[in-house]
C-alpha cells in the first residue's frame, strides 16, 4: 500500500511541477482544435490529430499543408524534420530511460514533448522517477486533448477563431522552456544565431527556413562547445 500511494505522490508531484506549461500550452490546444475545422477536417479527425500524433508544431504544419494541398510524402518530411528534435531528447535522456522495461520506454517515449524534456532533463540518473515522467506526461496530455476538444467545439460556433491571437501561446511556450536552459555561452549563442536565421528566412520567404535556422543554432552551439572543452 506504502509503494503504491509513493507512486501516486511522485506521479501528483510530476503533474503539478508541468503544470504552469500545461496551463500556457491550452490556447495552443484550441488553436490546434480550430485550425483543424477551419481546414475541413471533421471533429472525430481533429480530435485524432492530438491522440495519436500529439505534437503541437507538427499538427500545426501538417494542417497547414493540408489546407495548402500539400502531397503526403511532403506532410511526411515536414512533420520529419520538425519533430526530429525528439530524437536529441532521446539520446539525451538515454541514460535514464534504458534501464526501463519496454513498456514504461514506450509510454514515456510516446509521452516526450518539449514540455515534459523541460521537466525532466534536469535530473540525473539517481534522482530520475519513472512515476513521476508519467505523472507529468499523462497531466499534459490530457490537457492538450482536452484543449483541443475545445478548440474544435469554439471552432464551430466561433468563425475566424484563428483569427484572435492564439498563436501567441506558441511563442510564450517556447519561451518558457528555452530561457531556463541557456546557462553558458554556447547555449545562449546557438539561441541567438537560431532566432536571427529563422526571422531572416521568415521575412525572405525562404522554403525550409525553420530547418535551416535550426541546424545553424545546432551548428553555432556544437562549435563553440568545442571550443570551450578544448585543452
Amino acid at each position: 500500500m506504502e509503494v503504491g500511494s509513493n507512486r501516486l505522490q511522485q506521479a501528483a508531484q510530476g503533474a503539478l511541477a508541468i503544470s504552469p506549461l500545461s496551463i500556457a500550452v491550452v490556447p495552443w490546444g484550441i488553436l490546434a482544435g480550430s485550425f483543424a475545422v477551419d481546414v475541413g477536417l471533421n471533429p472525430l479527425e481533429g480530435q485524432a490529430m492530438s491522440a495519436i500524433l500529439f505534437a503541437g508544431a507538427a499538427q500545426l504544419v501538417a494542417m497547414g499543408m493540408i489546407k495548402t494541398g500539400a502531397s503526403l510524402f511532403s506532410m511526411l518530411v515536414a512533420i520529419f524534420f520538425v519533430t526530429s528534435r525528439h530524437f536529441l531528447y532521446g539520446l539525451a535522456m538515454r541514460d535514464r530511460i534504458s534501464p526501463l522495461n519496454v513498456r514504461w520506454r514506450v509510454v514515456l517515449g510516446f509521452l516526450l514533448t518539449d514540455e515534459l524534456f523541460a521537466v525532466c532533463a534536469n535530473q540525473d540518473k539517481a534522482r530520475f522517477d519513472s512515476w513521476y515522467a508519467l505523472g507529468a506526461g499523462l497531466s499534459f496530455y490530457l490537457i492538450w486533448n482536452a484543449a483541443t476538444f475545445a478548440g474544435i467545439v469554439a471552432g464551430t460556433n466561433i468563425p475566424s477563431l484563428n483569427e484572435y491571437g492564439l498563436e501567441f501561446a506558441i511563442a510564450s511556450t517556447f519561451i518558457a522552456i528555452v530561457i531556463p536552459t541557456l546557462k553558458n555561452v554556447p547555449m545562449l549563442c546557438a539561441a541567438l544565431v537560431a532566432l536571427i536565421l529563422s526571422v531572416m528566412m521568415s521575412y525572405f520567404g525562404i522554403e525550409s527556413g525553420l530547418v535551416i535556422a535550426s541546424l545553424g543554432g545546432m551548428l553555432t552551439g556544437y562549435l563553440l562547445e568545442t571550443r570551450r572543452v578544448q585543452p
